[in-house]
């Protein structure tokens, strides 16, 4: 049976709800979860928006995740080289969509943990606005395969069809910058 202290105070810091915490062996932890090497990684993309008949509509991916199902996603993928995360985005969305675009302006940053069979990944994710300039909307360009469809979706429609609440949220900031004119 664990037992609930008091949590000693460190200045400065807040005490937890209720002034308690329970104690937690350190080294019994790392028994039952090795650590494992953390590793950072940065990606860019967004929503690439092209207008029809006065309604807005994004390019989204469908890409399989660790189990193996199908989820909607915004185009994203790793800077190469020196590459800046708007040019990152830019190239990422084309390679995905087929579609090519122009940064209108960020949209924000997506920052997440996972773990993997042999690491913890700490990713940063640059989401930007753009407008579509052309191209074919075909996942055929992704070097990597991941993308396995590739549809545009009305704005209004997106917040039923991504699959990550951040990414909803994203598309959220972007129809309300499209509404706004701003």
């Amino acid at each position: 049976m664990s037992s609930v202290a008091p949590t000693p105070r460190t200045p400065g810091v807040p005490a937890p709800p209720g002034g308690h915490a329970l104690r937690i062996d350190p080294s019994a932890a790392r028994a039952v979860a090795p650590s494992l090497p953390v590793v950072d990684e940065t990606s860019a993309g967004g929503l690439v928006v092209r207008v029809v008949a006065n309604v807005h509509f994004a390019a989204v991916i469908a890409r399989r995740n660790r189990a193996g199902r199908l989820e909607w996603c915004l185009p994203k993928g790793h800077l190469e080289g020196a590459e800046t995360p708007e040019e990152a985005a830019v190239r990422e969305i084309a390679e995905e969509t087929g579609i090519n675009g122009q940064v209108v302006r960020r949209l924000g940053v997506v920052d997440y943990w996972f773990t993997g069979d042999d690491r913890r990944v700490h990713k940063v994710v640059h989401h930007f606005l753009l407008d579509a300039l052309g191209g074919t909307l075909s996942v055929e360009g992704d070097p990597d395969g991941e993308a396995e469809v590739a549809e545009w979706v009305a704005l209004t429609e997106l917040p039923q069809r991504l699959a990550y609440p951040n990414e909803r949220r994203l598309a959220e900031a972007a129809r309300l910058v499209l509404v706004s004119g701003a």
